[in-house]
């Protein structure tokens, strides 16, 4: 670790997790940027989020961290998912389809997080980043030069941007007021468990990880609410064990209730003993400590995350968070790290200009806001299904009592893009969504006007379209996204993508990560339209074929449908509900 403070560096960095340290890690490695991370606690420390999904890996093989964190004993390796939301579980393995098709894995892993989050910490320092623990960031000052920031202990040192990464607690840039991301404002109270069985033993034709013992995530949902059970490598009395963290995710009113106040660790015990599939897995299971542990009101957002003219943007659980539901949490850290390393890299030390770099900060704006707006309508749908499932459970009585996430334009522009499908959590987990809900209303509210078919359409008079780069949110490198749009995903790249899962670290360069350059794009605006909102489509979408048909204004929408791909399809709605196509009424 880092002994002296300099005075001067390209990127400050506030927060040693995982998002600080990746984001660090990746700086280093590809820029001769000078980089300082402050931590303000003093490393390994417990934290929550201890099972992840799939898509970090990459990420942390891109950093160079994967390789020595599976070198450790902190982790267990994790192959998918059983969710209990009725009588028999739902089950996927990671990117199910897939895995069956060609046999392959994608896996994550379950992780005692104080030591994995040190290994990510200590591997930022040894590729030159400093790293300064038990340093607490006071204020942040930008000016037209750069920023300054100061330190707890009254030393300030000046930086060129400034990234807060220090978790949900935040913000000292962000000025706007963190608002609520989901309308199930939940709270999570957990601990660790030794003597508990594995999940991949319970009986059942449904339980595919069984028969070669491949290790899950097991989430049951009860009256009041929905359990985790993540099997944890931890040091227990001087011995490495594996213990299974057990956690309760319910509505915080529940506690009110003696009954179902499961900060009292008797209550919780009882309680979890009874929940179906769990019970039979924790019969003789004892707490690691005497005491339950708590995470409240984590379900938020700000409101910006990014402003170039201010010097500051904001990673991981800084900017949001939704819900442990699908152990979504660490991997969009990581991966909106991994963003935030391009757009820093081609900031400070890129041949391009201004106009470029704005175009650049917007997209991670716009693009990480569309993805945690997504992702939280998608995890609404999953606690409304739960509710329909049992009209006992508190979310039945919960969904009632607050309206749906308001969407935002940026939030259909996602519903619409191809970088990330509508159903991520059936990417995620290959478990279907169910019944009506918030997503299902915001899929219909996000269809553009229909045109009659017979039509001939062209882009709208006054539509302005510019060529520029433009970066791919998220850009998770070795993923295949789920249908439709994995028909156009040829076999040749399917292939490979399956040769780097089999051993990331040794077929790390055998994919390239969407992140590591920015990408062509067109924007298209009508600047003489008031609140008219400009949209982007990425060359490799196939955009340039588009506008050229559009500028013929000939094709009906019929015509159309059947020559665009399905990524065309999806900027050519997307452009609809903008306004920027438009009927040729010359024809």
């Amino acid at each position: 670790m880092a002994r002296e403070l300099d005075s001067e560096y390209d990127v400050l960095i506030m927060g040693g997790g995982p998002a600080g340290s990746t984001l660090g890690a990746l700086l280093a490695k590809r820029t001769d940027l000078r980089v300082a991370i402050f931590e303000k606690e003093k490393m390994p420390r417990e934290h929550i989020g201890e099972s992840f999904a799939h898509q970090m890996m990459p990420v942390l093989e891109e950093s160079g961290a994967l390789e020595k964190v599976l070198a450790s004993d902190c982790w267990v390796k994790k192959f998918g998912g059983i969710f209990n939301w009725g009588e028999t579980p739902m089950v996927a393995f990671f990117d199910h389809r897939n895995t069956m098709e060609d046999g392959v894995h994608r896996f994550a892993i379950h992780v005692n997080r104080s030591e994995f989050d040190q290994i990510l910490l200590d591997h930022s320092a040894s590729l030159g980043v400093d790293v300064f623990e038990e340093t607490s960031v006071k204020a942040f000052s930008p000016d037209e030069t750069g920023c300054t920031v100061t330190l707890k202990d009254g030393r300030s040192v000046r930086g060129a941007y400034f990234v807060d990464a220090s978790g949900r607690r935040n913000s000292i840039a962000a000025k706007q007021k963190r608002d609520w991301l989901s309308t199930y404002r939940n709270i999570a109270i957990w601990q660790h468990f030794t003597g508990g069985k594995p999940a991949q033993g319970l009986p059942g034709d449904w339980n595919i990880f069984r028969e070669d013992n491949l290790s899950p995530i097991g989430c049951f949902a009860f009256r009041d609410g929905w359990c985790w059970y993540i099997p944890v490598k931890k040091v227990v009395d001087g011995e490495r064990v594996t213990t299974h963290s057990i956690g309760i995710v319910t509505v915080p009113e529940i506690l009110k209730q003696k009954e179902t106040d499961f900060t009292d660790q008797k209550v919780f015990i009882d309680t979890v003993n009874k929940v179906p599939f769990l019970k039979d897995l924790i019969q003789d299971a004892v707490p690691v400590q005497d005491h339950m542990l708590t995470a409240t009101n984590y379900s938020m957002i700000n409101g910006q995350f990014a402003d170039f003219d201010e010097r500051w943007l904001l990673v991981g659980d800084a900017s949001y968070f939704v819900d442990p539901l699908f152990s979504s949490g660490v991997a969009f850290a990581t991966n909106q790290a991994a963003n935030a390393a391009l757009l820093l890299e081609q900031t400070i030390a890129g041949d391009i200009d201004e106009q470029s770099k704005r175009d650049l900060w917007r997209d991670y704006d716009e693009g990480w806001h569309g993805m945690a707006e997504t992702f939280a309508l998608s995890i609404d749908q999953w606690y409304h299904a739960l509710g329909n499932a049992d009209p006992d459970s508190i979310y039945w009585r919960h969904r009632g009592q607050g309206p749906d996430l308001d969407i935002q334009e940026r939030t259909f522009d996602v519903l619409l893009n191809t970088a990330v499908t509508p159903n991520l959590m059936q990417v995620i987990t290959g478990a279907p969504m169910q019944g009506p809900g918030p997503l299902s209303r915001a899929l219909e509210a996000a269809q553009p006007e229909p045109i009659t078919e017979d039509t001939p359409l062209r882009l709208a008079e006054g539509t302005v379209v510019r060529e520029s780069i433009a970066m791919d949110v998220p850009g998770f490198k070795a993923f295949v996204p789920a249908p439709p749009f994995d028909n156009d995903v040829d076999e040749k790249t399917k292939a490979a993508y399956a040769h780097y899962w089999a051993d990331p670290v040794a077929n790390g360069d055998t994919v390239t990560s969407p992140v590591a350059a920015p990408v062509k794009a067109r924007r298209f605006s009508l600047p003489d339209v008031a609140d008219s909102e400009e949209v982007r489509g990425l060359e490799r979408e196939g955009v340039a074929e588009l506008v050229a048909l559009l500028e013929e204004g000939t094709a009906t929408q019929r015509q159309l449908a059947d020559k665009l791909t399905p990524v065309q399809q999806q900027l050519f709605a997307r452009l609809k509900r903008a306004g920027i196509v438009a009927a040729n009424t010359a024809e």
